[in-house]
């Protein structure tokens, strides 16, 4: 069977879209998205979002998020900013509408220059509901990791953070640290790792290694997980530019029970056809 995609990146973040609203086709199982995934044998991607349609009229539409690896995870910030624009090119929607997503209702908002804000839903600090290992919540927590004792951040945007603050992004470890803190055994879903430096109270830079992924040219909640950490730690303004590999994005939250909004580019790569069965 063959079915559409639309392939876009957001901040570099490579999004295959399969728009699946009316139909009942099932997403690919686990060892079909590792084929369409790898570049050699289908058209790559860093996540595939499966759309369709809501299940009760809250939304426009639903998505699920699956990475590379083939592992489905909660949430991709870069990836609904693909959706919401996907749709907006699409169905000449409204510039604002809600879509719904594994980790909640998402508001997104499309701007006339094309770039795309979208809610990101409350940051969870309580460690049981990261989910991570600790005895009580805190800012920040002392993570041993082979002969290293680093001090983290842990957040959950949907899906699990752990924020290591860094000197310099450039030489950070990230090749080492991020596969170890992803499967350390105090986060036991895994975790996305963000590696953070902070120029300035409105601006930083950040290189995130992903969970099932890798490290990728962005992640919008590795974005937001970097600045609600750095505030929460009174070092960040509540708006703040976000540097990545990928390109720029910006975060702003007034912090306690109010959603963090992520707001960036979305753009088109190409659209293809791909094979999910015989």
């Amino acid at each position: 069977m063959q079915v559409p995609y639309r392939k876009m990146h957001g901040t570099g973040n490579v999004i295959l879209l399969v728009d699946q609203r009316g139909k009942n086709s099932p997403p690919p199982d686990a060892a079909k998205l590792r084929e369409l995934g790898n570049e050699e044998t289908g058209p790559g991607f860093d996540q595939l979002i499966w759309i369709f349609s809501s299940s009760d009229n809250s939304g426009v539409a639903a998505y699920r998020v699956f990475n590379s690896d083939g592992s489905e995870v909660e949430q991709c910030g870069n990836g609904v900013r693909c959706v919401a624009k996907y749709l907006f090119d699409m169905d000449d929607a409204s510039g604002e509408f809600v879509l719904e997503s594994p980790a909640g209702p998402i508001k997104a908002e499309v701007f006339s220059d094309g770039m795309v804000a979208v809610s990101m839903g409350t940051p969870v600090f309580e460690p049981e509901r990261i989910p991570f290992v600790a005895a009580a919540k805190a800012d920040s927590y002392t993570l041993d990791v082979g002969d290293k004792h680093l001090q983290v951040s842990a957040v959950s945007m949907g899906n699990p953070h752990c924020v290591i603050p860094v000197e310099d992004v450039a030489t950070a470890n990230v090749s080492e640290l991020g596969p170890s803190i992803e499967h350390h055994p105090r986060f036991p879903e895994r975790t996305n790792v963000g590696f953070m430096h902070i120029r300035d109270r409105s601006n930083i830079d950040l290189r995130v290694f992903e969970r099932g992924v890798g490290e990728t040219a962005a992640c919008g909640t590795g974005a937001c997980a970097a600045v609600v950490s750095g505030q929460r730690l009174e070092l960040l303004d509540e708006q703040v530019w976000v540097q990545l590999p990928g390109g720029q994005v910006m975060v702003s939250w007034r912090g306690g029970a109010s959603t963090v909004w992520l707001k960036g580019n979305a753009e088109l790569i190409n659209d293809g056809m791909m094979k999910l069965q015989e």
